[in-house]
């Protein structure tokens, strides 16, 4: 049933990407003539066709603005996923649950929130350590290609693992990025709105390796991927009032019409998107820092 849960869920990736929404985590797939969902109403789910006390899947509760997470999950410093217990009492049935996870080394699906009713699915994922003291498990990400078709692990490498929790993560991180930028734009590029969301990125307004480029909403632009490397190539900039100018070399140009309507057109005018809440939009001093880097340019 585990290796039916990981197929389904490879499909609905190659279907929607990698953020899945939870209408097809709650329809799930057919198993033995049952129906088997992927999440319900509490973190750590097991669907009622397991007949152990072990889950399915874990889930992390998406990020509301103003409002805490019921669960604050963290990385540890071994580079390793902190998943927190359900409740205060260890011997809860669903931690004890994925206890019996850990001691038998049976793989899950971790669910993790990105907004409310969509999520990034990463599997399999093993429960590799507990701390009743920090009312935490350790959780790993681990290669699929690591299970045999019993479900016994091949071989329990932790280097393999790290590795792999360590490019989930960044699979994490980006994917999360794009879907809350591009869904606070509502699918738009901001620059000429343009709705196809397979033709739509998440640009950084301060780079990855900048101090301040982190992969959040206010750092972000929801671009055309022609728009996109125009602002990347320092093309064209966008001043803090979303003002958008045209390096003056290529304004001058005389070419055919991509360049006339795609860019040259743009010269002067604001942003046609942005984004409805005021905590989603770009922030003015990120906007002023990277305009004066075109400028420099």
């Amino acid at each position: 049933m585990r290796v039916a849960a990981f197929e389904y869920l490879d499909q609905q990736s190659k279907l929607y990407g990698d953020v899945l929404p939870r209408s097809a985590l709650t329809a799930g797939f057919a198993f033995d003539g049952q129906r088997v969902q992927l999440i319900g109403p509490q973190g750590i789910f097991k669907p009622k066709i397991l007949r152990t006390g072990i889950a399915l899947t874990i889930t992390t509760a998406p990020t509301i603005v103003g409002r805490d997470r019921p669960y604050e999950d963290e990385v540890g410093p071994d580079g390793l996923l902190r998943y927190r217990y359900r409740g205060t009492d260890p011997r809860h049935h669903e931690n004890a649950g994925l206890r019996r996870a850990m001691t038998e080394r049976i793989p899950l699906v971790y669910l993790h929130g990105i907004t409310p009713g969509w999520y990034v699915a990463q599997w399999p994922v093993f429960i590799v350590g507990d701390d009743p003291g920090s009312l935490t498990f350790t959780v790993a990400v681990d290669d699929p290609m690591a299970l045999r078709s019993d479900l016994a692990v091949d071989v329990v490498d932790e280097a393999r693992r790290a590795y792999m929790t360590r490019m989930a993560r960044q699979r994490l991180h980006q994917a999360a990025f794009r879907h809350r930028v591009i869904q606070a734009y509502r699918t738009h590029c901001a620059v000429c709105s343009l709705r196809h969301a397979e033709l739509l990125d998440a640009a950084h307004i301060l780079p990855d390796g900048h101090p301040l480029g982190e992969p959040i909403t206010p750092n972000g632009l929801a671009l055309c991927k022609l728009h996109h490397s125009e602002f990347d190539a320092g093309i064209i900039g966008i001043r803090p009032d979303f003002v958008v100018e045209v390096r003056r070399d290529v304004l001058d140009e005389i070419d055919g019409p991509m360049l006339r309507h795609g860019l040259q057109g743009f010269e002067g005018g604001r942003l046609l998107v942005l984004p409805t809440r005021q905590v989603d939009r770009p922030n003015p001093e990120f906007l002023a820092e990277r305009y004066e880097t075109f400028r420099a340019g």
